[in-house]
């Protein structure tokens, strides 16, 4: 008999739902939040708000999409953590209520893990090809920047993270400081494509191990800008095509460089990335590069799974359900990283 999960996700400013068939992906609906672009970021509590709004038509939407009633889904899967509070709640709220109105057991999922684990997502007519245990995944994105070591399905181990800002991060306040709308990441890759990305150098930190820092790259980039203010107003205009590249190329570099790294002392050949900046163009050719290089076989996920979506939640979540890890509808959220 198949198992039906439906996967909810709401730990940021994407509300989303998908309905998984075993291990293939039936729909993936996601409602996204125009309304923090006015702010130059995510506004916790209008991203709550939003998501009251949302939760209940996306799921619907989801389920028809899917061909499936409520009466047929096994079990609901939901991101318990890390993200915003009051996102979380929304979504474990919603979770718990359709578990129990439906007799059907929680399974609660880890986020970040969710990002890993969204390369064994099955589409139909797909190759489906995903890495094999173990392998190294590099999960980047607004929040997390780190090199994860997959061993299977439930064990991960952190071998490198930031120490301060994540990757993600970076892009979005430099493109800030240069006057792009949010979020500048998207916007930086874009802008990137027509220009020279030798022609600016920026701080690269000297981290021990696989770890990464990013703050001291946007102290370089502001402190630089502002430098070449002094004597041309229009500078950032001039040259932003380039600023972007440059920029690009360094944040790339740095997350490359550890992952390199990290591969060849833990004698890892699958690599995969993961996470809302593994969309990066910049970042996806780099790796591709590299992995030419070192004879890697890499799994780059589709642009679909890069950002926040309630399919990587399903299919960790199938996985779960499958080893019966169930959740207890006292669980509460958790905001912060919890590997």
């Amino acid at each position: 008999m198949s198992t039906y999960i439906l996967g909810i996700e709401s730990s940021c400013d994407d509300t989303s739902a998908a309905v998984f068939k075993d291990e293939e992906i039936l729909s993936n609906r996601i409602a996204n939040q125009d309304v923090h672009k006015s702010y130059g970021g995510v506004v916790p509590e209008l991203a709550s708000r939003a998501h009251q709004q949302n939760i209940i038509p996306v799921v619907d939407q989801a389920l028809k999409d899917a061909g499936v009633k409520a009466s047929d889904i096994n079990a609901v899967a939901f991101t318990r953590g890390p993200g915003l509070m009051g996102s979380l709640l929304v979504g474990t709220s919603f979770a718990k209520g359709f578990a129990l109105a439906n007799n059907i057991p929680l399974v609660e999922v880890n986020h970040l893990h969710a990002h890993v684990l969204a390369h064994f997502i099955k589409e139909p007519d797909g190759d489906n090809d995903h890495p094999e245990f173990p392998f190294l995944c590099l999960l980047v994105s607004g929040g997390n920047s780190q090199i994860v070591l997959v061993k299977n399905y439930a064990e991960m181990e952190v071998v490198g993270q930031t120490i301060d800002d994540a990757a993600g991060e970076a892009f979005d306040k430099c493109a800030k400081v240069m006057g792009l709308p949010y979020p500048g990441g998207p916007l930086i890759d874009k802008q990137a494509k027509e220009g020279d990305e030798n022609a600016f150098q920026f701080a690269k930190p000297r981290i021990k191990d696989y770890d990464y820092s990013f703050s001291g790259l946007k102290t370089s980039f502001l402190y630089f800008l502002r430098d070449q203010i002094k004597f041309n107003p229009d500078f950032i205009e001039e040259n932003k095509a380039d600023l972007c590249a440059s920029l690009q190329k360094t944040i790339v570099d740095i997350l490359l460089a550890k992952l390199e790294k990290a591969a060849k002392d833990l004698k890892i050949n699958q690599v995969a990335l993961a996470g809302g900046v593994s969309a990066n163009s910049g970042l996806r050719e780099g790796l591709l590069n590299l992995a030419k290089k070192r004879k890697w076989k890499t799994f780059i996920p589709k642009f679909a799974y890069t950002t926040d979506n309630a399919a990587m939640i399903a299919v960790t979540g199938y996985y779960k359900y499958k080893s019966g890890e169930f959740a207890n509808h006292e669980d509460a959220p958790f905001s912060r990283v919890v590997f």
